[in-house]
């Protein structure tokens, strides 16, 4: 399966800043990403349109990762993917140059909640990504007990978008 992650570049530099924000008691932050879907055959198309950072009340005091969240804060992403019908991506960031990667923290822990988005929006896809400084990496969810594939691709689209006739 082909999978694509599309996102504005003006979107992505958003979810940059705020993920290097400070945090009193966190070493990272984390955030929500909403997205749009076109799906054909062997492709998958994840349009991303919004962000949402998780409050920072919502962080627990956890020195042994970078930053845990607590349910509250699942269930306000959770609530998003039911209302708007969007599927859900949970993002944080490695920084650093090239293509990061999942720690063992991350994929423990996206094993425990990304299913539950599949269940309470089951009509979308959900998943994580994790960002570096000039790449990303993600995987998604296409069911509770389905296989977990990687995003094959990402794209930053920047602006002005141009259109023209051919007549």
């Amino acid at each position: 399966m082909n999978i694509r992650f599309k996102i504005t570049q003006r979107l992505l530099d958003t979810i940059r800043v705020d993920l290097r924000r400070p945090h009193p008691i966190a070493h990272e932050r984390i955030g929500f990403v909403a997205a749009g879907l076109a799906a054909a055959y062997d492709e998958l198309l994840i349009l991303a349109r919004d962000y949402r950072p998780v409050d920072d009340a919502q962080y627990l005091d956890d020195k042994s990762v970078g930053a845990m969240i607590d349910a509250s804060a699942i269930r306000t992403a959770r609530q998003w993917a039911m209302n708007s019908r969007s599927a859900i991506f949970h993002v944080h960031s490695h920084g650093g140059c090239g293509i990061p990667g999942f720690s063992s923290v991350d994929d423990r822990e996206n094993a425990k909640f990304i299913p539950n988005f599949v269940s309470v929006a089951p009509f979308a896809v959900h998943g994580a990504i994790v960002l570096g400084d000039t790449a990303a990496f993600g995987q998604v969810w296409l069911g509770r007990d389905q296989p977990r594939p990687f995003i094959t691709n990402f794209n930053a689209i920047g602006a002005p978008i141009r259109t023209w006739s051919a007549a």
